[in-house]
């Protein structure tokens, strides 16, 4: 303790903030104020364990969310209501929970680890299978209780073994990671794989789900990265050590704001393409790792770890990935009791037969052609 007490404020430049580096990548000796139990482990930590708690309360006010929107299309379905769901009233509160759900996310990127974080939203994946039961009325298979029981499992590996660093984002040590060669190699590797996946997805027209999810992932290191420069420096800003007055702050939050606009759009596409559950189960999974390894790369957050602590940590995000897997899987879809029309039920017009799709053909169906009583109201022949 006598070393950190010892501590220079007066440097500048490159070498302060290799000084503050060195200073906050500190796990502290050995001692009695080193246990997990101590007030030492306790007052070091708080911040991230506050950050984990904004986001995990964050991650289920999302799945709430989702749920109460997904309600609110279902119930305007049923009600045959002409109305747009931007003007229901149930349909606004899912979104304002959404809101507050990702800014509990946002501001838990700023007080913890990336790596501690970002792997927190299975819980949300975990939550709507649960919700789902009282607001959409589903059911609840015995695969889905045990999917949440893995993922809260690995939710708890996450927490305990996650990287125990202690480290102010500035705006000097964002433009430190920024300019830094790890993260040069990174940006330019990451780049040459979106090319080429932009490339096959536009020229080939390959728009195979795992190449539209990875273009996802790519997009989201840097939204990840962007999102928690900006928000502690928000957060140191509002503390009194103002932030806000430098440039690469500004280009963090461009970033932002670039990669969700094109991360939007590609997620977009793959849930025009697939089925819902597969793309969530599997977006989460992608979303998850480049997220943990632009943490490890950009903000260096495995530094120090040991061995045990990142093979637990690992283990943890298997079974919450696992978990994610088999909530998601074989949903059964719901589909409409009449795969037809029935004219009489249409007010001012007579009873004559039943319009039949065609199934191999791109109109919806025809009418009965009575004039010709060889063919039946699908376009078969009659036999005679």
């Amino acid at each position: 303790m006598a070393s950190l007490q010892q501590r220079g404020s007066g440097d500048e430049g490159f070498s302060e903030t290799l000084d503050e580096l060195d200073w906050n990548f500190t796990y502290g000796g050995q001692g009695v104020g080193n246990g997990s139990l101590s007030s030492f482990w306790y007052n070091r930590n708080q911040a991230h364990l506050f950050g984990v708690l904004l986001a995990v309360t964050g991650n289920l006010i999302i799945s709430i969310s989702l749920n109460i929107q997904k309600y609110s299309h279902l119930k305007l379905a049923h009600q045959g209501s002409q109305n747009p769901y931007f003007r229901s009233i149930l349909w606004w509160c899912g979104s304002l929970l959404m809101v507050i759900g990702e800014t509990g996310n946002c501001v838990g990127y700023g007080l913890a680890p990336v790596t501690l974080i970002a792997p927190l939203g299975c819980l949300s994946v975990a939550g709507s299978a649960i919700m789902s039961v009282t607001f959409l009325r589903g059911n609840l298979r015995s695969s889905d209780l045990l999917g949440v029981t893995l993922a809260f499992a690995g939710t708890y590996l996450l927490v305990a073994f996650a990287p125990n660093i202690t480290q102010d984002i500035t705006a000097k040590k964002v433009r430190y990671y920024f300019v830094g060669w790890q993260f040069l190699a990174y940006v330019i590797l990451e780049i040459l794989i979106f090319c080429i996946l932009l490339y096959f997805y536009k020229r080939k027209d390959m728009k195979h789900i795992v190449i539209l999810l990875t273009l996802v992932a790519l997009l989201a290191s840097m939204t990840v990265i962007s999102v928690k420069a900006v928000s502690s420096m928000i957060i140191l800003s509002v503390k009194g050590e103002m932030q806000l007055t430098y440039p690469i702050f500004y280009i963090m939050f461009i970033i932002m704001i670039a990669s969700c606009i094109f991360q939007v759009k590609f997620l977009n596409q793959a849930m025009k393409l697939y089925d819902m559950t597969t793309v969530v189960s599997l977006n989460h999974i992608f979303f998850s790792t480049s997220a943990i390894v632009a943490g490890i790369i950009f903000y260096q957050e495995f530094h120090g770890a040991t061995l045990l602590g990142a093979l637990m940590y690992l283990f943890g995000c298997f079974l919450s990935f696992f978990g994610v897997v088999l909530v998601t899987r074989n949903r059964e879809k719901k589909h409409l009791q009449q795969s037809y029309i029935d004219i009489g039920e249409i007010p001012g017009k007579q009873m004559l037969d039943k319009i039949q799709p065609e199934s191999n053909g791109q109109s919806y169906g025809t009418l009965p052609d009575e004039s010709n009583p060889m063919k039946s109201p699908g376009g078969d022949k009659k036999d005679i």
